[in-house]
């Protein structure tokens, strides 16, 4: 049980304004000013909540070793630690599942004879609505009411069951739809920086750092602004509501020194497309990076932010930078209260965590440092397939053209070189005739938290837009353009610096406040022009501002997607095609007949900075958010059911209350082995969660269209899977139903199988539901990198209820494996240097695996085939907590059991 905090003495006192606050005084440990500020925050947390029953001591004297265990990159020794994050935040198309899973979990403890009001979040948790707007409507000017009215419609019960979720559970703040992406709100709004914590009658208030986990990846964008915090999927969200730590390994620290001074030319996104380049190189999944050096200084908060976004993609847990002055003077900017400001600085100060980037007596100890040289950065761009394949815009005509002839991979079309001149034509409402050839863009999107909380980047754009349209020049009707800024800040400051107008005659009107482009809700192109790329065979192309570019993703007919600045967005919707030299070849003439070039419209960095000086301030930030909880007339119409428990509707095709907890006993389950399983599905390297479980929209012929089909919804109703993360029997058959799936049990790329041994190709889905009514378990044999890109609950619980007991991978993401194992999944590794191909494992063989009743975190297994070949595998089960959910048949339902004891 828990007991008296060991640490008591350390509780200091500090007068801020008048009034006297507590804080720990963790900078009095000896080892203090050696840790990483990034350490510091989880050393704070460790030691202001050990009671020596989830937090021990030794977790904290195991942290303030952690120079002795993690100063060198040949330090090895592995040390569990607990960590208890300030808040979670929840995103609405992952807060769905988040708050669906709690009332179903209520109704289990019910039924187990507990006290369902005990399941009640303890952490705070920040719900915000990110109304990830499909973009039907684009360039009209009222696509933004348009989007939002039909997405209103179509999310109606799904915005209603959260509304209700708001009222049934204790200490959950809902921002409604319309307000802007989950990880802007958070920067701009939602984050604390330090914790005032409200007293208890008669008692001081608690100082500690803020720090979060949230149910997207990118919730590392916070990182920019001094705030620790990483993604992590729903399942553990969940359980840190209820006041469960997270369990993790003591991270090595990276730090990353920056020096110089970035080109007047280059943008933030050319440095973060470096960066994310340069780290994959080097190597940090599970890693946290910590940015340090003189050249911190020169970037703004949001520059910062836009780095820290992008750390999913350079495959590190944070991408850190403390908090300094700018930080400090960003709150003011923000519109946080000037007193709360003077105690933050006041806690970081006497704490030492307040960060003078200048100084390099303040540098701590790092695992390993690496240099980057920010006057080396030139304008880039990232693709075809993915986000760290920067390629500097220099060179993009020649790489995109080694792309469409090199063979299928991440850097490869294999286009035959018949078809390397194939063209296509289509007729316009304007009356004129169109082309597209390999490389024409019919997508250009500024869209995504990555850019969209950048002022330099989105007024950048403004001004590029401006110049262009005074050169005359336009862009081609056919291409499908919008613009989702991250807040309604955003659009005010475009209005106030008098770029909308430019923007708009470009095509690029506001279409809504959200995730869109960059997570799959692009929306439809003209039949026209789909058509003609599909008759044509084309290697057509998206170009966005987002932070993902995986295949498939952005929409089925653009096979390569660049991710770039807003600027560059612009740019190559002017242009119409990447297949193009920006130095030697002109964007279009002006109304004499001269040539323009993209040099001659491209905005100086001191440009841009003017105007960001001039019309990025507070009372734009007090005006959109003052009224942000309050949420539209829509949001306050709606009737929200009342009660601790849902009311669930058995006829909803949006929320319904999933079979996790169905036949749940308050006796553990004996673990089992795997006898005579088959494999699923054999996939290579770098299978996504996307690939997993897309996002975007359903498909006309797949398994969950022919679901909602049958009651009654037409095609135009189907929505996307995102939406319908609330329901089950959606998203179990939208499991690996991604077109670009790559199962090599099948000759042809999409979400099929073969059902073993009757030699059937069938959907995946009903695959997995023949093999379920023959008593047949299932495992899934994958490459490397299993589970990466956006963390998604539902990219482990889909394998769940399609009957996957196990996956054997040669390496996994940080946080599916962490879902894996929340939702009793076994995740194996093969051993170093092997995978399926060197075994000689076609997927077709019986597998069985031999889970030991004591089993230990990386034990060592064997597995064995029916054709007589045996290996041993990795058990990543990482921490004993690990095995305590596996024991459980899931982190949920250790919860449960943990609530009725």
């Amino acid at each position: 049980m828990a007991g008296a905090n060991p640490f008591q003495s350390l509780l200091k006192e500090i007068n801020v304004n008048g009034e006297t606050f507590h804080y720990f005084d963790i900078a009095s440990f000896p080892e203090y000013r050696e840790l990483p500020y990034s350490v510091r925050v989880l050393l704070e947390s460790a030691v202001r909540n050990c009671d020596n029953f989830q937090v021990l001591e030794k977790d904290v004297r195991g942290i303030l070793r952690w120079k002795q265990l993690k100063g060198t990159p040949t330090s090895d020794d592995e040390l569990e630690i607990p960590f208890k994050p300030a808040r979670v935040i929840l995103q609405d198309f992952t807060g769905v599942p988040a708050v669906v899973d709690f009332a179903a979990m209520r109704d289990a403890v019910l039924k187990l004879g507990g006290d369902p009001d005990r399941i009640n979040p303890i952490c705070p948790s920040d719900l915000v609505i990110d109304h990830s707007v499909q973009v039907d409507f684009a360039r009209s000017e009222d696509a933004l009411a348009k989007n939002q009215d039909l997405e209103f419609e179509r999310n109606k019960e799904r915005f209603t069951f959260l509304k209700w979720g708001a009222k049934a559970f204790n200490n959950m703040l809902i921002i409604p739809p319309g307000s802007g992406i989950v990880h802007q709100v958070n920067l701009e709004y939602l984050a604390r920086v330090v914790f005032q914590d409200a007293a208890k009658e008669g008692a001081a208030r608690m100082l500690y750092p803020d720090s979060v986990v949230g149910t997207d990846s990118h919730t590392t964008m916070i990182n920019g602004l001094g705030v620790v915090g990483w993604g992590v999927g729903g399942i553990e969200a969940e359980a840190v509501m209820l006041g469960q730590a997270i369990s993790m390994l003591l991270p090595e620290v990276i730090g990353y020194k920056l020096v110089g001074k970035l080109n007047p030319l280059v943008t933030s996104t050319d440095l973060v497309l470096t960066i994310t380049k340069h780290l994959r190189q080097i190597g940090v999944v599970g890693k946290f990076v910590e940015f340090f050096g003189p050249g911190v200084s020169e970037l703004s908060i949001a520059d910062r932010a836009t780095i820290s976004n992008m750390c999913p993609e350079y495959g590190a847990t944070v991408g850190y930078f403390p908090v300094d002055k700018n930080a400090l003077d960003y709150l003011r900017q923000t519109n946080r209260a000037e007193e709360k400001v003077r105690v933050i600085e006041a806690y970081l100060k006497a704490t030492d965590q307040l960060r003078d980037f200048g100084n390099a007596e303040q540098d701590p100890v790092f695992t390993q440092i690496v240099e980057l040289d920010l006057a080396s950065v030139v304008t880039s761009v990232s693709g075809p397939k993915r986000p760290h394949d920067r390629v500097a815009v220099s060179e993009m005509q020649q790489d995109f053209r080694q792309c469409l002839v090199s063979k299928v991979g991440f850097k490869g079309f294999a286009v035959p070189e018949a078809e390397m001149s194939a063209e296509g034509s289509f007729s316009w409402t304007d009356g004129k005739t169109y082309a597209l050839r390999h490389g024409s863009v019919v997508i250009a999107a500024i869209t995504s938290c990555t850019n969209t909380s950048n002022p330099s980047v989105m007024l950048g754009a403004g001004l590029l837009a401006k110049k262009a349209v005074e050169a005359g020049l336009k862009v081609a009707p056919y291409i499908k353009t919008s613009l989702s800024p991250g807040s309604g800040v955003v659009t005010y400051y475009l209005k106030e610096s008098g770029v909308i107008p430019a923007l708009e005659e470009l095509g690029f009107n506001v279409v809504g406040y959200g995730c869109m482009t960059c997570i799959g809700n692009s929306g439809p192109l003209d039949d026209n022009v789909a058509n003609t790329i599909e008759k044509n065979n084309l290697v057509c192309c998206g170009v966005l501002s987002g932070n993902r570019n995986f295949e498939g993703r952005i929409h089925p007919n653009t096979r390569a997607n660049y991710l770039a600045s807003p600027l560059l967005v612009i740019a190559y919707a002017l242009a119409g095609t990447v297949d193009i030299d920006f130095e030697k070849q002109p964007l279009g003439t002006r109304p004499d007949g001269s040539a323009v070039f993209l040099r001659d419209i491209w905005p100086t960095r001191a440009e841009i900075q003017t105007v960001e000086q001039k019309h990025v301030i507070p009372a734009m930030f007090r005006d959109v958010y003052e009224k942000v909880e309050l949420g539209s007339d829509s949001w306050q119409g709606l009737n929200a059911p009342t009660g601790k428990l849902y009311p669930w509707d058995t006829q909803s095709t949006y929320i319904k209350r999933p079979p996790f907890f169905d036949g749940m006993t308050r006796d553990l389950p004996k673990i089992g082995n795997i006898v005579n399983a088959r494999a699923l599905l054999n996939l290579g390297d770098s299978v996504t969660t996307d690939h997993i479980s897309p996002a975007g929209s359903i498909a006309r012929n797949s398994p969950a269209a022919r679901f909602l089909s049958d009651r009654g919804l037409t095609p135009r109703d189907f929505n996307s899977y995102g939406s319908r993360r609330g329901n089950d029997d959606i998203m179990a058959r939208g499991t690996f139903a991604n077109i670009r799936l790559v199962n090599k049990l099948v000759p042809r790329p999409g979400p099929r199988t073969l059902h073993i041994p009757s030699g059937e190709e069938m959907d995946v889905f009903d695959c997995a539901q023949r093999y379920a009514g023959e008593g047949t378990p299932l495992i899934a044999l994958v490459g490397k990198d299993y589970g990466s890109g956006s963390s998604r609950d539902w990219a482990a619980k889909g394998p769940y209820l399609l009957g996957i007991k196990a996956v054997i991978a040669e390496s996994y993401e940080r946080i599916h494996r962490s879902n894996l194992v929340g939702m009793g999944i076994v995740p194996l590794q093969y051993l170093a240097g092997q995978n399926a191909e060197s075994l000689g494992l076609t997927g077709q063989e019986l597998f069985s695996i031999a889970i030991p009743e004591s089993c230990k975190p990386h034990e060592r297994i064997p597995v064995s085939t029916d054709c007589g070949k045996q290996f041993e595998v990795i058990v990543r089960f990482d921490t004993e907590v690990d095995l305590e959910y596996f024991r459980n048949g899931g982190i949920l339902n250790y919860m449960i059991r943990k609530m009725i004891d």
